[in-house]
């Protein structure tokens, strides 16, 4: 009589051993969002030495990701290219020497990366509704090419004069981070790609 009692008086649904999963759940949820918080962390709010880049940091924002059109008419957004590295220019479709300039460039600096090569990708903004020359196209062929006169996405890009002038980094988050200045010079760009890769782990 007095073990049925005794039985009848526990709480409902107070198995130990079912809020010792639950802690060992939220542990193992802990431990893997570890190293992409220490990542961020160590990237956007630890401390940089001075002069540690070549190109001009930029205080770290979402770039805005309006629907935009590729050469073919297809929709194309910036977030399609979530997770890697991205390099933007905004240009005429006219593309002319500093234009041509900054394709090469974008084009070198990717491979100059090796093996992390993959990780990044080319974006080529048109500020016009114009179509660039087909062998251009074809001689930095692998470079995303879209419309970008709507949705005010060419006034995201901070310039002191034109973004036009610059070469511009997007990261893995879709955050504009840098810009490279007007006639660049190619071994500070690398350095400051490769340093990018190296401490990055969110792409």
């Amino acid at each position: 009589m007095s073990s049925s009692t005794s039985s009848e008086s526990k709480p409902a649904g107070a198995d130990p051993s079912r809020y010792r999963g639950v802690r060992v759940a939220l542990v193992i949820l802990a431990l893997c969002a570890m190293p992409f918080i220490t990542a961020w962390f160590g990237y956007y709010a630890g401390p940089r030495p001075p002069q540690s880049n070549y190109g001009d940091l930029i205080e770290a924002h979402p770039l805005a990701d309006p629907v935009l059109q590729d050469l073919d008419g297809k929709p194309f957004r910036l977030s399609q290219l979530r997770g890697k590295w991205v390099l933007v220019q905004l240009d005429s479709s006219g593309c002319g020497a500093q234009c041509r300039k900054k394709l090469l460039y974008m084009q070198q600096l990717r491979l100059s990366q090796g093996k992390d090569s993959e990780r990044i990708e080319r974006v080529w903004l048109l500020t016009d509704s114009g179509a660039p020359d087909g062998a251009l196209l074809h001689e930095y062929d692998g470079t995303h090419v879209a419309h970008a006169d709507v949705g005010g996405l060419p006034a995201q890009f901070p310039a002191a004069h034109s973004p036009a002038d610059h070469i511009y980094i997007v990261d893995p988050l879709g955050n504009l981070i840098l810009r490279f200045p007007a006639e660049p010079e190619p071994r500070g760009m690398v350095k400051d790609m490769a340093r990018l890769l190296r401490v990055s782990r969110i792409g």
